[in-house]
């Protein structure tokens, strides 16, 4: 069984490739949605879009956009950086995307302009690299013929691997997934196209129960666990079964607060500290019993200095919250 770092915007970047490796880190590491026609207009960020580090040998490369063209164009360049492979995304249902024709909207579109852009770009894939899609179940009205018959056009069409959010377009988080799906998939193309499961997976209780419905899938990824706990997966897999440093025991969350700091200013450009820190200390303040203090005095933090300045009084305030332990099954 794989595991898999979903890829989410403003956290998929090295700082916390970084982190999760300290711990063990996991199988695959899906970068953020990276926008197709942004990349090939050569935008002043699209450096950081696509700096593998540390693990480049990890990593998968997602892709974004509406234009099929570009698509496949930026297929073709992301291709030649290092890695397992490329990623369609065909799943995200935020509005500003969906709307704009990307994300979601390649499974709501006439299935005919859907399968040419994906054997377009499967063109441009390379042997020795892995064409994937990440997708959700469509919109609120599908039907099982819809879903399994877009399914089928990807394999055809040699996607060799799906990533299901088992979920519709306007399906919250606080609506359990329907597992059944991803189970269906696996069985549906054994052999053929590997399954991955994606959707409330948080610890160790969750991640048995999502295999124990679909224990024909590849592997799990999981996303906002993994930055509330960059540890999860070690707690996972336990210690002996990583093939990574391990690192400590016992965890020092100041410690791990500010060396993730620096990480962001090293990997990230000024222009995105404030949103990336944001979001992070969003999660990990989750882990406190003072949560809702703490994530106030985070993310509003106005610099860096004032930051760590908070980071340090909040320990300084709540000591027993600074260490906490790794639990290894």
């Amino acid at each position: 069984m794989r595991l898999i770092c979903g890829p989410m915007a403003t956290i998929s970047h090295p700082a916390f490739r970084i982190l999760l490796e300290q711990f063990g880190g996991c199988d695959e590491y899906f970068t953020e949605m990276i926008n197709a026609g942004t990349l090939l207009t050569g935008g002043q960020f699209e450096s950081y879009y696509i700096n593998p580090a540390p693990v480049p040998q990890k990593i998968v490369w997602q892709l974004t956009g509406h234009d099929a063209e570009h698509m496949v164009e930026a297929a073709r360049r992301l291709c030649e950086l290092p890695g397992i492979g490329l990623d369609l995304n065909m799943g995200c249902s935020a509005p500003d995307i969906y709307k704009y024709g990307a994300g979601i909207a390649w499974m709501l579109k006439d299935i005919e302009e859907t399968r040419q852009m994906v054997r377009d770009v499967r063109a441009v894939v390379p042997q020795g690299k892995r064409l994937s899609v990440k997708l959700r179940l469509g919109d609120d009205n599908f039907t099982d013929d819809g879903f399994f018959s877009f399914t089928d056009m990807l394999a055809g069409e040699g996607v060799e691997l799906l990533t299901l959010h088992p979920r519709t377009k306007k399906e919250k988080l606080v609506r359990s997934p329907r597992y059944a799906y991803c189970q269906q998939l696996a069985e549906r193309y054994k052999g053929r196209v590997s399954i991955y499961l994606n959707g409330n997976v948080k610890d160790k209780a969750s991640f048995e129960n999502a295999v124990a419905a679909c224990p024909d899938v590849a592997g799990v990824m999981i996303s906002r666990a993994a930055v509330q706990k960059p540890w999860i997966f070690r707690e996972l897999v336990g210690e002996a079964a990583l093939r990574e440093p391990h690192g400590p025991q016992e965890i020092d969350m100041l410690q791990l607060a500010l060396d993730y700091i620096k990480n962001i200013q090293l990997y990230q450009p000024p222009e995105f500290w404030k949103t990336r820190l944001q979001r992070f200390f969003t999660y990990y303040a989750q882990n406190f019993k003072f949560s809702h203090y703490a994530q106030t005095q985070f993310i509003n933090a106005h610099d860096i200095p004032d930051l760590e300045s908070r980071l340090n009084d909040f320990f300084e305030k709540c000591p027993e919250e600074r260490f906490q332990s790794i639990i290894d099954f």
